[in-house]
C-alpha cells in the first residue's frame, strides 16, 4: 500500500495563503500522476488539481484556477498545493492521491485513484 502523507493544513482568514505538502514513500509512484482533492462536510469529494505524470501538464478545478498552484519534485517524490486568496468555500479536508494506472481522461475522477493520504484539514473563516 502506497504511503502518502499530507501536511500544511490549518485555520486561516479569508484572503490568506496556505501551502499543502504531500510526501509519497513508495518509489513505484515516483513519477505517477499526483492529484489533490477536497471534501467538505456532507459533500462529495471533489477534484482540486492534478499534474500529469510525464509532461507535468497541470489541471485545475474552475473554482481554484488562478488561485491555487500545484507543483512537484520527482526526486523527492513530493507534491505541493500552493493556495492563495483562500475563501470560506475552500474549507474542507484536502487529500493527496496518486495512481500509476490512471489515464488522462480520468484525471479529475476521484474514483479512479487507488492511493490516498489521510487528509489535512483546511478551514477558512470569513
Amino acid at each position: 500500500q502506497a504511503q502518502l502523507v499530507e501536511s500544511g493544513g490549518g485555520t486561516v482568514q479569508a484572503g490568506d495563503s496556505l501551502t499543502l505538502s504531500c510526501a509519497a514513500s513508495e518509489k513505484t509512484f515516483l513519477r505517477a500522476t499526483k492529484a489533490w482533492f477536497r471534501q467538505a462536510p456532507g459533500k462529495e469529494r471533489e477534484f482540486v488539481s492534478a499534474m500529469w505524470r510525464s509532461t507535468g501538464v497541470t489541471h485545475y478545478a474552475d473554482s481554484v484556477k488562478d488561485r491555487f498552484t500545484i507543483s512537484r519534485d520527482n526526486y523527492k517524490n513530493m507534491v505541493w498545493l500552493q493556495m492563495n486568496s483562500l475563501k470560506p468555500e475552500d474549507t474542507g479536508v484536502y487529500y493527496c492521491a496518486t495512481d500509476p494506472t490512471i489515464i488522462q481522461s480520468n484525471i479529475r475522477d476521484y474514483r479512479q485513484y487507488n492511493y490516498w493520504g489521510q487528509g489535512t484539514q483546511v478551514t477558512v473563516s470569513s
